[in-house]
């Protein structure tokens, strides 16, 4: 070190990738970054040296010991000067959170320095880091897209790249087989649901008895949901179904869905049977399940007065057991019209309008596009991808206004920005827009579905079918105490 030469004390950040590439171990960037410590006079403690094995350079946030770095580089003891990587691809492979994170770290006078990657000082040294900067982020889009390619190539030749779900062995190389004790889990999942149960009350069943899933959890209600939807039960493989970030389901053309090797463990007529089910059943957010239902028009049956559900109240005193409706808030108080209906006049009262539909041929209804489930789960994320463009934008203008940026680079980057903003709006309009549809088909299809849920619900069906049934068709039925008259909501989903 020379005399003039001025100690700077300093951290090291060492990172080595999940993908397989070309890079050095652990140990060989912690030698070589103390050898040039030493060389330029910085001083370097086993204490700042942070170090992530196996973990991917493209989000900051995912990374903690990154994070644990930047926050007490920021920290007002200003324990560092300078902070040491092998190259700067181990800083950052997303160019936004490099100048982001560079940025911040400069405004204290901390510079981030690739000991195999020198940098001149002045313009054209910052032009050169920009251009490595940019070189590291398309080696990160283009590895993803050779691996995504590599694995849309084995997907569509039926090839096994994941491992099995609930009901298979899988073998390393080989055609998964079927685990006959986790079978028969599946096969009652798929028979209860085809009978009439709900979600809720299929996965309390499966608990009571004992049973957990393949990690030793507790079935739940979104587990049930993708076992019933998962066609690999039917002999498919099915890849790309949801974006890892968000598990946010991608578009039906951008799934693939192939014949598999592996033998089914449900027939093709019961998986659509069960499909069709779930894609017609209307599912409010606050809509009770089935198996908390006293009567199968619980949570249909709406007060007049204030909109929220009629409790059922079975009449003790009765020899018959039949009940009363009656609005849940004005029981507690919360309102003083009473919504009070009996069971007989509520039950003749759906008769005679199912017969009246029957008879006429018509009825009034709303479409619940088969997306709206999906669009319903994909708008607030890509929503919160137009949030996240903005808080981008915000950060290339403030890298320009601080002279990390030149004019050109801002507006490029702008005009990045802009055109993933195009491309997320143009999903969020086409899950907003209507569907086109058929009206006289969707008229008959409705009608045919109201003759089978009259006849479901005059059967001796119990009350789990009978009310799986009906919400299958009605969105909700709206007592007017006043006028003694009901208002139904219709919907074909």
């Amino acid at each position: 070190m020379s005399k003039t030469q001025t100690l700077k004390s300093g951290a090291a950040y060492i990172r080595v990738s999940t993908d397989k590439q070309e890079e050095l171990s652990p140990d060989a960037q912690r030698r070589l970054i103390i050898d040039y410590a030493k060389k330029n006079g910085i001083l370097l403690s086993d204490k700042d040296i942070f170090v992530e094995n196996g973990i991917s350079g493209k989000k900051a946030d995912k990374r903690p010991m990154f994070q644990q770095m930047i926050a007490l580089a920021k920290s007002k003891e200003h324990p560092y000067d300078v902070i040491l990587v092998w190259k700067f691809s181990r800083f950052a492979r997303n160019q936004d959170e490099s100048i982001l994170y560079k940025s911040l770290l400069r405004k204290k006078n901390i510079d981030v320095v690739s000991i195999s990657e020198p940098i001149i000082d002045g313009p054209f040294g910052s032009l050169i880091e920009r251009i490595i900067e940019w070189m590291d982020e398309y080696y990160s889009i283009n590895l993803s897209s050779e691996v995504r390619r590599g694995m849309t190539e084995k997907a569509l030749r039926g090839g096994y790249q994941a491992t099995a779900p609930l009901g298979y062995d899988s073998h390393l190389g080989e055609v998964p087989t079927i685990n006959e004790q986790e079978a028969q889990i599946v096969r009652r999942i798929f028979q209860e649901y085809n009978a009439g149960s709900d979600f809720s009350t299929i996965a309390r069943g499966l608990n009571d008895s004992g049973l957990r899933t393949r990690r030793g959890n507790p079935f739940e209600l979104r587990v049930v949901k993708y076992i019933l939807r998962n066609p690999f039960y039917i002999g498919k493989i099915r890849w790309n179904r949801a974006k890892h970030s968000s598990y946010v389901e991608n578009d039906p053309e951008d799934i693939i869905i192939v014949d598999g090797q592996h033998a089914p463990l449900i027939s093709e007529e019961m998986f659509n049977a069960v499909n069709d089910r779930i894609d017609r059943e209307f599912r409010p957010v606050r809509r009770k399940g089935i198996c908390h239902s006293k009567h199968w028009l619980c949570g249909v049956l709406k007060c007049g007065f204030c909109g929220t559900n009629l409790v059922y109240v079975e009449d003790k005193r009765s020899k018959s057991g039949i009940g009363n409706f009656q609005c849940y808030k004005y029981a507690k108080g919360q309102h003083r019209n009473s919504c009070s209906v009996s069971q007989l006049k509520v039950e003749e009262n759906v008769f005679e309008v199912l017969e009246n539909i029957i008879a006429t041929g018509y009825v009034d209804f709303n479409y619940s596009a088969s997306a709206t489930d999906t669009a319903g789960s994909q708008l607030p994320f890509l929503q919160k991808e137009l949030a996240n463009l903005e808080k981008k934008e915000q950060r290339i203008k403030a890298a320009y206004i601080d002279g990390i940026d030149t004019l050109e680079e801002y507006k490029a980057n702008k005009r990045l920005i802009e055109k993933d903003r195009g491309q997320i709006q143009e999903k969020i309009d086409a899950l907003s827009s209507p569907a086109i549809v058929d009206t006289a088909a969707l008229q008959k299809k409705m009608l045919l579905r109201c003759r089978n849920v009259y006849d479901i619900l005059k059967s001796g069906a119990d009350t789990e079918k009978k009310a799986s049934a009906i919400r299958s068709i009605c969105e909700s039925i709206t007592f007017d105490k006043e006028n003694m008259s009901f208002e139904y909501v219709f919907y074909l989903g």
